[in-house]
């Protein structure tokens, strides 16, 4: 039976953490400038995560774009035995609407897979909306990628194991890379997706009726999207990757979703493109969160099954060595 108010849906957890967060009183992101919420995001993104795993090794790196730019990142290596060789790699590409977000407040979740994995993890500072618009982060995740399948052997990686995932805005890059990948003919072993963004207009049910209250309000999505793209270029697949024209030989996707998020319906919808076009699909909805939840694994437990969950598709993908994930 259908619930009479979606938040009945909730998990008794998550209706405290919603409870919390009104009890707080802070501005949305969106009544905020975008160097305001940058700062409140930054602040704030630890305050419900897990703390971060010791890891082997931490090391900062410069990435250069085909613009000259220079992109911030951070290599992770867990600890690993001995006889172990050298790891896989998961480019990992942050969410936070293209707008917020950075290396340090994925810090915990990249840490923490990379345990659970035993792979490396690199996180990206791909630039940043409205200083820099539609389509440079996408150019940036891909010239990442194509930086990562050089350079990874000399970083004591496994460059014939490369896997992308994302969260939210970073779950449409991670897509979009993916894609991309397709394209340039370099095999990827998986697609980990957490709630991707994947369409041009916010007009499904699940946008409706999770508009206001659920952690990722309406208006701020739209104020995300306003910063980062003119509406004349939304229906660009790079931004709605639901418009791609051809999903056939991509790489295979595990995407976890959230019930009570806005981006669930697309989410949904991008697994049956994928399956349509005959790629493998492993599809997980986590009932009774909200969009941002992996962030939150100090409070919800479904965080962190959900990055078990992501772990062990990272483990299985890079065990069967990525060559048959692009089909080629």
């Amino acid at each position: 039976m259908t619930p009479t108010h979606p938040r009945q849906l909730l998990t008794p957890a998550m209706r405290g953490v919603l409870d919390r967060i009104a009890r707080a009183g802070r501005p949305p992101l969106h009544a905020l400038t975008p160097q305001q919420a940058r700062a409140f995001y930054e602040s704030s993104a630890h305050v419900l995560d897990i703390a971060p795993h010791r890891m082997a090794r931490v090391q900062t790196l410069a990435i250069p774009t085909r613009d000259g730019a220079q992109l911030a990142a951070e290599l992770v290596v867990p600890h690993r035995g001995a006889e172990a060789g050298p790891p896989p790699v998961l480019l990992y590409l942050h969410g936070g609407g293209f707008t917020v977000g950075s290396v340090r407040t994925h810090a915990p979740l990249c840490r923490h897979l990379a345990h659970l994995a035993q792979c490396a993890v690199l996180s990206l500072d791909y630039r940043l909306a409205p200083e820099h618009r539609f389509p440079t982060a996408v150019l940036d995740a891909f010239d990442a990628l194509a930086w990562l399948r050089q350079a990874a052997a000399g970083l004591g990686l496994d460059a014939q194991r490369i896997a992308v995932g994302g969260d939210s805005a970073g779950g449409t890059l991670a897509v979009v890379t993916a894609l991309q990948a397709r394209d340039a003919g370099w095999p990827l072993a998986l697609q980990l997706l957490f709630y991707p963004g994947c369409s041009a207009w916010q007009d499904t049910p699940s946008h409706r009726r999770f508009a206001h209250g659920f952690v990722l309000e309406a208006e701020t999505i739209q104020w995300f999207f306003r910063h980062y793209i003119d509406d004349a270029q939304r229906e660009d697949w790079r931004f709605a990757p639901l418009l791609a024209p051809d999903w056939t030989d991509v790489a295979p996707a595990w995407i976890g979703l959230a019930e009570c998020d806005p981006l669930v319906d697309e989410g949904v919808q991008l697994a049956d493109a994928l399956r349509m076009a005959g790629v493998a699909v492993d599809l997980e909805i986590y009932r009774g969160v909200t969009h941002e939840f992996i962030k939150m694994g100090r409070v919800i437990p479904e965080a962190l099954t959900a990055h078990q969950d992501a772990a062990r598709a990272l483990r299985q993908a890079f065990a069967a060595g990525g060559v048959a994930a692009s089909g080629r």
